[in-house]
């Protein structure tokens, strides 16, 4: 089968040829159709995170497929069903964390497309348990991006906390940004997308934002305090600089949402303002299996959009270069 293989941290993927898996008695195995193009692949590929994964690797957390194969454990039933391989690939099911409904801070979890092999393939084998079935009122174009940039970004805002007409700033408008200005819309809020890309405000006003911000020329900071400062701010954006920003746009009582993870980042809080001004500092990871199924239960009604183009396996290291150089406006998906 085709797959692009990281073979060293900071050179270009290799598409090559590498035999089918074959899947484990709790796995299985998945023909895929669609994976979308994430940062978080990016930073795999590089190796520049603290936890680094071991090369080489297949990567790749937005999968979407059929299973063709299962393991021995596995119901012959699942032949067939189009599921979405995501992030979290496995965890052990019975910590405090996985028993309270955050499966997502296991400690012994794997993730896809970083400790085990992902779905950059023509196939790839995924936990049975782990996969989600995606609803037949979804392409799998539009699976693939809800499958990581969806879910991350639906569990921000629950995360973050937002409710009917408290004041939302989305700091990065892209695949995950687009995504973010919709669901925090459902949730009522008011929201105000910043970016430095006039195609991407311009997408989020399309998508519902209340107000944009350039901050390439206009400070964000002002302009969201001249709007009564943020109750909730979610930062997308890869850049360290934009949670200092985030942070110093909130009101009185605010969050900040961290979501992105810039390589080496380092964000000091100043800690008089954040005690005197109870502000909250929250990390938000990916969102859980029953997450997923609401991003998706959302998509099928109809009241999230997906922008994405549409680019092939082959062309991964253009596909890299595009999205460190600002030249996609939300989402790459591989179609196979």
């Amino acid at each position: 089968m085709k797959a692009a293989v990281v073979t060293e941290f900071g050179g270009p993927l290799v598409v090559k040829d590498i035999p089918i898996p074959q899947p484990a008695p709790e796995q299985v195995l998945v023909k895929m159709e669609t994976c979308g193009v994430c940062h978080t692949d990016i930073h795999a590929a590089q190796g520049d995170w603290p936890a680094k994964p071991t090369w080489p690797f297949v990567p790749g957390h937005e999968g979407v497929g059929v299973i063709e194969a299962v393991g021995s454990q596995v119901s012959r039933d699942r032949i067939g069903e189009r599921v979405a391989i995501a992030w979290l690939g496995s965890a052990c099911g019975e910590c405090d964390h996985c028993v309270s409904g955050w499966e997502t801070l296991c400690e012994t979890q794997q993730n896809s497309g970083y400790s085990i092999d992902g779905a950059y393939a023509e196939y790839a084998v995924a936990h049975a348990k782990y996969v989600v079935r995606v609803p037949d009122g979804i392409s799998s174009f539009d699976a693939a991006p809800l499958t990581c940039a969806g879910v991350t970004t639906y569990k921000a805002v629950k995360v973050g906390g937002v409710t009917p007409a408290q004041r939302v700033a989305i700091f990065g408008v892209g695949g995950l940004g687009h995504l973010a200005v919709q669901y925090a819309k459902i949730a009522g809020g008011f929201v105000t997308a910043v970016d430095i890309e006039d195609e991407k405000l311009e997408l989020a006003k399309e998508l519902g934002a209340d107000h944009t911000v350039n901050s390439a020329t206009t400070d964000p900071v002002e302009a969201i305090q001249a709007l009564g400062g943020a109750d909730v701010a979610i930062v997308l954006a890869v850049i360290p600089s934009v949670f200092d920003q985030a942070f110093r746009s909130l009101r009185r009582g605010g969050r900040l949402v961290c979501v992105s993870m810039p390589a080496h980042g380092v964000f000091p809080i100043p800690i008089f303002e954040t005690v005197v001004g109870g502000i909250s500092v929250l990390g938000s990871i990916v969102g859980t299996r029953t997450d997923l199924r609401e991003v998706f239960a959302l998509h099928e009604a109809g009241r999230t959009t997906v922008s994405a183009v549409s680019r092939k396996l082959d062309e991964v290291n253009d596909c890299f270069d595009d999205l460190m150089a600002g030249r996609v406006t939300a989402r790459q998906v591989f179609e196979f």
